[in-house]
């Protein structure tokens, strides 16, 4: 069973078997959608954004193996590329290189479940990368802003700027707002 249950995840297969098998794992996913051919995946792709991508090769209009690296250029979804053993070796080196998960078949049903938790992990720790990088460019920004409202405090009130950024603090304390709001307010008064 999925830890996580906000991810969505996209079938790319013309196998009825083949999506059902993948359904029993999915079935914590807010949303699946199945494609059958490469074209209507790549359609898919352009219009909204999955945390998986599971390909099961080949595809009526192509082989896949296009798609799946195709996926990886476009967005940072985990890609599953399912293939038949005979062709697996073929291409695993090139697949993993473009961290593309392969998974001959046949194969036993739990090693399937526990690619797609996986992948599932894969985009957590994806997901809370991009937490963090938000997270600091908001702080480099607001770090920006005060500190340019410093300066205008040095510029035209001749404060020192330990007493600009002391009078910043206490303001912002003193209203209930944020030391940004203050710095912003600052910057509409002087600029």
């Amino acid at each position: 069973m999925m830890r996580d249950i906000r991810h969505s995840a996209l079938i790319v297969s013309s196998s009825g078997q083949f999506n059902a098998a993948v359904m029993r794992f999915l079935s914590g996913f807010p949303m699946t959608d199945y494609r059958k051919s490469g074209a209507a995946a790549r359609r898919c792709i352009q219009e909204r954004y999955y945390d998986i991508v599971i390909i099961n090769a080949p595809l009526p209009d192509e082989t896949g193996e296009q798609l799946a690296v195709y996926i990886t250029q476009q967005c940072s979804a985990s890609v599953l590329f399912v293939i038949a053993s005979d062709r697996c070796e073929d291409i695993l080196d090139q697949m993993t290189d473009r961290g593309i998960l392969v998974l001959p078949k046949p194969f036993p049903h739990d090693r399937l479940g526990k690619a797609i938790r996986f992948l599932s992990a894969v985009q957590d720790r994806i997901h809370s990368l991009e937490k963090q990088a938000e997270t600091m460019h908001e702080r480099m920004e607001e770090l920006r802003i005060v500190t340019k409202a410093k300066f205008l405090l040095v510029e035209y009130r001749h404060m020192s700027e330990d007493e600009a950024h002391r009078w910043i603090g206490k303001q912002a304390m003193d209203q209930g707002l944020t030391r940004r709001r203050i710095a912003e307010r600052i910057l509409e008064e002087y600029e």
